[in-house]
């Protein structure tokens, strides 16, 4: 595991950039950005077009490591290159951002109030792969939509037994066991997740640490004894379909959570954009970074954050 990418983990501010949209949401992404269905024909184009949507933010002079911490991987991107570079070692090389790739296969039917992820029989070659491309971690999402304790426990189960495998190759796992924003036991629920997710970590030995994107919780600072976790290098806030406005209020009272970008990472940005204008656009990152972290010093820490002219 790369000692420079993890110290900046550990340590740094700014944000996750969630670059990992698939085949079913990358449609919905591609119309966002001013492009839709008719301007292609087939998967192919499609992903080209998503492909060069994501190089253009990527190779942005507005994006880089002084506000981006990490930025997580669809596999097809990986596989393919920014300006002609490997696009992990382009992330890390020329951006000094971290980066990680979405590994799960999707989500399996709901069973005791959630979904567990789709088996990922391929797993040990795709991490292979990964590290080989410079890959530094990985994501992976289940979904839980109530309180249902043996439900919660088996996506716990599953996302800690897949962690092992990753971390046995050598990269760094970001365990996403969702939860529901719309469930009417959300609160319940979470707290059986928190009970859950403490005794898994506890059980990891001293030389192993995983990251959690965990949905903002329903009682303020809930997840405080996961921050401060030594088997936790960090945890990433799950907005989970909460509006800008509520994540400000609620990230701001869960200290030590940093804030991951998906949607809110492209508003605003069209194909029919200058690059004088793409660029302006993809700046106002910062007045997000700064509803997301939700902090009165958010202005000033911003204005450091700000790339030298």
């Amino acid at each position: 595991m790369n000692q420079e990418q993890l110290d900046k983990l550990a340590k740094g501010k700014g944000f996750i950039a969630a670059l990992d949209q698939s085949g079913g949401s990358t449609p919905k992404a591609l119309k966002l950005y001013g492009v839709d269905e008719s301007k292609y024909s087939g998967d192919a184009q499609m992903f080209d077009l998503v492909h060069a949507m994501r190089s253009r933010i990527v190779t942005s002079p507005a994006f880089g490591g002084q506000r981006v911490l990490g930025a997580i991987l669809f596999e097809m991107t990986m596989e393919r290159q920014f300006e002609g570079i490997d696009a992990a070692e382009y992330l890390w090389k020329k951006k000094q951002v971290v980066p990680f790739l979405k590994v799960d296969k999707g989500l399996a039917a709901e069973a005791d109030g959630v979904q567990l992820m789709k088996p990922m029989p391929e797993l040990d070659a795709l991490l292979g792969r990964a590290a080989a491309k410079g890959i530094f971690g990985t994501k992976m999402r289940s979904v839980i939509n109530g309180a249902n304790e043996r439900g919660i426990g088996a996506v716990v189960a599953q996302q800690f037994a897949v962690g092992q495998q990753i971390l046995a190759a050598g990269l760094m796992p970001i365990i996403e066991p969702e939860v529901n924003i719309k469930a009417s036991d959300k609160k319940q629920a979470e707290a059986l997740l928190k009970a859950a997710l403490l005794t898994a970590l506890d059980a990891l030995t001293s030389d192993q640490q995983v990251m959690l994107k965990l949905t903002i919780p329903s009682v303020d600072g809930h997840y405080a004894e996961l921050v401060r976790h030594p088997r936790v290098l960090r945890v990433v806030a799950l907005s989970g379909g909460y509006s800008r406005a509520e994540s400000n209020a609620l990230l701001a009272r869960n200290p030590g959570v940093i804030a991951s970008f998906s949607r809110a990472l492209t508003e605003g940005l069209t194909a029919q954009q200058s690059d004088a204008e793409f660029n302006a656009a993809l700046d106002g990152i910062e007045s997000k970074l700064a509803i997301y972290m939700g902090r009165k010093q958010a202005a000033r820490e911003l204005l450091a954050l700000r790339p030298a002219n």
